[in-house]
């Protein structure tokens, strides 16, 4: 019946369709086999009336989604011949699908596999965000340099989602308090509605969908016109623009504040939309009835729990306690017990531009209200340290969530932690960081509140659906559960020395690099060796991932092919690819650097293809899935102590990367499951960073004492990399010889000798195949559903489930 469906929704427009046509005539036949589960789900929960959990996050980067359908509900295969027999070609209709990019990196991506592992053990969850109606910018490189266009994802409209206006909810800004006898009243605001749009997500062949719901901003019919109302009625109209823009743009900062008013807009927009719907939601706990049941709030923190993914929904805590205390009357203290019991926070970045510090001034106007309750909420908090400090005022200065100086500010994390039952970090590194260091003061104050949650990859995602060859010569070895339970990848060290299977990963990855290659050449027109080692560094550009670390490495080899071309040399290529914020002029000038450095490099006839750099531009969540699979080396090499976990290093490993790659974030957990001596670790760790800060980092006694180090800077500097324009690097040569907070020399050495080491190894394809499976057989800790499980029992206090749903076909018991 699936192949009779599709067959007659595709053939009636034989003559005229487009192969976009045919994708959404796809993309709606695997959506009716989602929509019976959905439903059927959404009922299930409203049987059992389980404790639901509410995962906030300002980003979502979901990628595609017509595959990750197919793969979860088992229709691959089905989907596959029905488009086979219709002369079509299934892949080139996935291509079409435009990614869904609400996310700038790290952060937004986590949100996603979360989503999937929820839906995949059970959980009655939710994502709550925002449909931006521009996600991350589509980046083109011209003439080397980065230029940014608008993402309009939306123009072919979105096959995936359902608009709710049913469920569409009304949002205050400005307006001013009144403190009446009645209570506490927050008045003549400007209101702006949400707007609910909700996309299914399956779980792995269980039948369950749950819902993520992201909210657009609409005007309401007044907008504007009683203001108005001099006759300017065409202005009034095209002001609700004004309302609408809340939910227009993603802001393309990865680890970095910028403290605009519309971005503050959106953080309460997604919040109190949000809350109102968790509120609705918790009263109304029957299925189909829209009355309140509960009227109490003594079991809320039972039946809810909100994860704050970072500080960006923080406002969920003084948003519940207004909604508790004043429209709903409940006690302060009680409120305050209620809140601190539902929300839990999760900490990403200890770097301190990414700390969320927003002025008093902007609170005082956009929510006036908040502002009281943030205030009285501190100073609760600083009574109580004052009590157990006495006459510690440094200390209540540290504590504060109000910060004084030029510009007063509200510090968000220090909001989050003290209205949080739970504070995690995202790896063990940076929990400890987080514990010992950032939140050092709260941690004495309340050190149970303190945990790690190392963060984990969907495999459905980032090994079945992007990987299949790997897939099946894993499942055949060993079966196909550690798609639901990764960890089960140990039994493939029974294989290590299996030439067989030895033989059976290496063609893998030999033919992932061999269509890989032709995807570069036909897309980019850049023919690359595909024998060569595939050195690969994705991830957004910042001076903390040091992209600036590898390109050194890459002018050095230069620098040794030209100077004796006859020696034999390890061939490689190597990709950086990552996308730079708009505003950070260095990272722009990296991009520029690489591209400059690729020019030189891949048109010197004496280096022929024994090394390439290849930009790899608009680096988003569809390339990824088809980089990651192809490579040979990963590329983590922040400076220690920086990166909080980074997730991009666990799905190399799970795909047959080696990891080359510092003690920082979850490298550290990924050398101790796999073995230090299967990954290639160099540089300084955490305590050899802060020696070095306590000595004095003095760039120029590197430069001085490391010849093929100061050749490398010499040229970049002299304009070697950019003949047309010698000086065009002086800022990058600048801040690495005298302001560098990242110590890119204070590694180059024994990163350099690292790589020899990955050469060496390299030219052992038998050796380096072993140490790839002995890294794929140890990556079972970073699956998400393990990350996931951990949350659910040790911060929301519910128990995954593995029972199926009965599917929509048959009755339900």
């Amino acid at each position: 019946s699936f192949n009779r469906h599709l067959h007659f929704t595709l053939v009636k427009d034989r003559n005229v369709a487009t192969p976009r046509d045919y994708y959404f005539a796809l993309a709606h036949t695997v959506r009716d086999h989602l929509v019976g589960r959905w439903i059927r789900t959404q009922q299930h929960y409203y049987e059992r009336d389980p404790k639901r959990i509410y995962y906030l996050s300002l980003e979502f980067y979901m990628g595609r989604t017509l595959q990750n359908t197919m793969v979860n509900l088992g229709l691959q295969n089905a989907c596959d011949e029905a488009i086979y027999q219709l002369g079509l070609d299934l892949e080139e209709l996935e291509e079409i699908e435009e990614d869904a990019g609400l996310g700038n990196g790290g952060l937004g991506r986590l949100a996603a596999c979360f989503l999937d592992s929820m839906a995949t053990l059970g959980l009655a969850a939710y994502g709550y965000g925002i449909r931006y109606e521009f996600g991350i910018f589509n980046q083109k490189i011209v003439d080397g340099w980065q230029v940014e266009e608008a993402d309009d994802w939306l123009r072919y409209g979105n096959p995936w989602e359902k608009a709710r206006p049913e469920y569409m909810l009304p949002v205050h800004f400005y307006g001013r308090v009144e403190h009446t006898p009645e209570g506490v009243k927050w008045v003549d605001t400007q209101v702006v509605l949400a707007m609910p749009y909700d996309t299914p997500v399956p779980g792995y062949k269980n039948n369950t969908v749950n819902t993520m719901r992201l909210w657009s901003a609409k005007a309401p019919n007044d907008f504007n016109l009683q203001e108005f109302n001099v006759g300017d009625y065409i202005e009034a109209v095209l002001d609700r623009n004004l309302a609408e823009n809340i939910s227009r743009v993603l802001y393309p900062n990865d680890n970095f504040f910028e403290g605009k008013e519309l971005r503050l807009k959106q953080e309460y927009f997604v919040v109190a939309a949000t809350l109102q719907d968790i509120i609705r939601r918790f009263k109304s706990s029957k299925f189909g009835c829209r009355d309140p049941v509960r009227t109490c709030f003594e079991t809320f923190p039972d039946k809810v729990a909100i994860q704050l993914n970072d500080t960006h929904p923080a406002l969920s805590i003084p948003e519940l306690m207004r909604i508790l205390v004043d429209v709903e009357k409940v006690d302060w203290d009680k409120a305050w017990e209620i809140t601190k019991r539902t929300c839990a926070y999760t900490n990403h970045t200890v770097l301190p531009e990414a700390l969320e510090r927003w002025p008093v001034s902007m609170f005082e106007k956009l929510l006036p209200r908040h502002l009281e309750i943030i205030y009285a909420l501190n100073q609760m908090h600083l009574d109580r340290v004052a009590a157990l400090y006495p006459g510690d005022v440094d200390r209540l200065r540290r504590m504060s969530v109000i910060e004084e100086g030029d510009c007063k500010r509200i510090n968000m994390a220090h909001l989050c932690v003290i209205g949080s039952h739970a504070v995690n970090g995202v790896a063990r590194i940076h929990s400890d960081i987080v514990k010992n260091s950032v939140f050092k003061d709260f941690y004495e104050l309340e050190p149970e509140k303190f945990q790690n949650k190392t963060n984990g990859i969907t495999p459905r995602r980032w090994l079945l659906l992007c990987n299949p060859g790997l897939a099946d010569v894993i499942a055949e070895k060993i079966g196909e559960g550690f798609i639901t339970d990764l960890s089960q990848l140990r039994k493939l060290l029974d294989f290590i020395n299996n030439e067989t299977f030895i033989r059976d990963v290496a063609k893998v990855k030999q033919e992932n690099k061999l269509k890989f290659a032709a995807y570069l050449e036909e897309q980019y027109k850049v023919k690359i060796n595909p024998s060569s080692m595939f050195d690969v560094q994705v991830k957004r550009i910042h001076e903390y991932k040091r992209q600036l670390l590898n390109c050194l490495h890459a002018v050095t080899l230069y620098n040794r092919i030209r100077s004796d071309p006859s020696r034999s040399f390890v061939p490689r290529t190597i990709m950086i690819g990552g996308k730079a914020a708009p505003g950070y002029h260095m990272a722009k000038m990296i991009i520029k650097l690489i591209t400059s450095v690729g020019e030189v490099v891949n048109n010197d006839p004496y280096v022929g293809d024994k090394l390439k750099v290849i930009f790899l531009e608009n680096y988003r969540v569809s390339l990824a899935e088809k980089v990651i699979p192809a490579a040979d080396l990963s590329q983590q090499i922040s400076t220690a102590g920086t990166e909080a976990s980074g997730t991009g290093n666990m799905k190399f490993m799970v795909n047959g990367a080696l990891t080359i790659g510092t003690m920082d974030g979850a490298n550290v957990e990924m050398a101790e499951e796999a073995g230090e001596e299967n990954l290639f670790i160099f540089g300084m760790r955490v305590e050899d960073v802060e020696a070095l800060d306590r000595k004095g980092y003095n760039a120029r006694e590197y430069y001085e004492r490391l010849p093929e180090l100061r050749q490398a800077v010499d040229q970049i500097s002299s304009g070697f990399f950019s003949p047309r324009d010698p000086g065009c690097f002086k800022d990058i040569v600048n801040m690495l010889m005298y302001h560098d907070r990242f110590k890119v020399f204070a590694d180059y050495e024994a990163y350099i000798k690292c790589q020899g080491q990955v050469d060496k190894l390299f030219m052992d394809p038998r050796e380096w195949t072993k140490k790839v499976i002995r890294n794929i057989a140890c990556s079972g800790k970073f699956s998400s559903d393990r990350t996931i499980t951990e949350y659910a029992r040790e911060i929301w206090g519910v128990e995954p489930s593995a029972t199926k749903i009965p599917p929509p076909n048959l009755p339900r018991d």
